[in-house]
């Protein structure tokens, strides 16, 4: 018989959460030392839960559980900080991060630095207008503790420096190949790749090639699966760009 482990006041973030039987919730988090797990708040979606107002998304938390297996059972969850309120753009990229990590993170594997770059990220997220750099940030950072970090330094197959006026293909199982006179969504100047490997996102082209080059490899990554979220942010991107071309109509009303 399997003994239970009991974990007390441990840092961690809801990632997702999902009805579970008649009042409870099945909640994915990430914990600081135990990783990505699975655990089972009990009544917490009665309608006089103390939970209610504290098991939510982006959220710093200090989380108990019990666990015999795979799945624990959560006995206790309090606030661990001030609250943190995402809106707009910057909530559509929290939820994007988190399904990143979904996805990417297997359970029950310890990686404090993760954990380290997402508290960070969703505080960046939280201050910021404009959630692209921090989210390009927190996808590199990412896939270089993931041991998937693009090969910034050198051309593929050579120990030559990339350069900044040269061409470049970017190929996941490779690297960085020159090529001249391409064109492609992985084919990058070579400026652009320092750029991003220096993570100067001030400059919109490269921000702009740093998100192409990192869509690409985390689709790589995920096996070619689609985020949801991914899908509703390029959507509303859409939308807006729409939006945006629409002639204007006065009538008699709005002038």
């Amino acid at each position: 018989m399997s003994h239970a482990r009991r974990v007390q006041e441990q840092p961690a973030y809801l990632l997702h959460h999902r009805p579970f039987r008649d009042s409870s919730l099945l909640i994915d988090l990430l914990s600081r030392d135990h990783g990505r797990l699975a655990v089972v708040a009990r009544g917490a979606r009665a309608a006089r839960s103390r939970l209610k107002g504290v098991l939510r998304p982006f959220l710093p938390l200090r989380l108990s559980w019990v666990a015999r297996g795979d799945l624990g059972t959560l006995t206790g969850a309090e606030l661990d900080g001030a609250p943190l309120a995402l809106t707009g753009d910057g909530l559509l990229s929290g939820y994007y991060v988190n399904e990143l990590l979904l996805n990417l993170l297997h359970r029950h594997d310890p990686q404090p630095e993760v954990f380290a770059a997402y508290r960070d990220t969703i505080g960046l997220l939280a201050a910021s207008a404009a959630p692209a750099v921090p989210l390009r940030r927190f996808e590199l950072e990412l896939l270089a503790l993931l041991g998937y970090a693009p090969t910034l330094e050198h051309e593929a197959r050579s120990s030559r420096m990339l350069c900044a006026e040269a061409q470049y293909e970017y190929r996941i199982d490779e690297g960085a190949v020159p090529v001249s006179g391409r064109s492609g969504p992985m084919v990058f100047a070579g400026r652009e790749l320092i750029d991003i490997r220096e993570q100067r996102f001030d400059d919109e082209a490269a921000l702009a090639a740093a998100g192409r080059l990192l869509r690409a490899m985390i689709a790589f990554h995920l096996g070619g699966k689609e985020l949801r979220s991914r899908r509703v942010m390029v959507d509303l991107k859409r939308s807006r760009v729409r939006m945006a071309d629409r002639p204007t109509m006065e009538t008699e009303e709005d002038t």
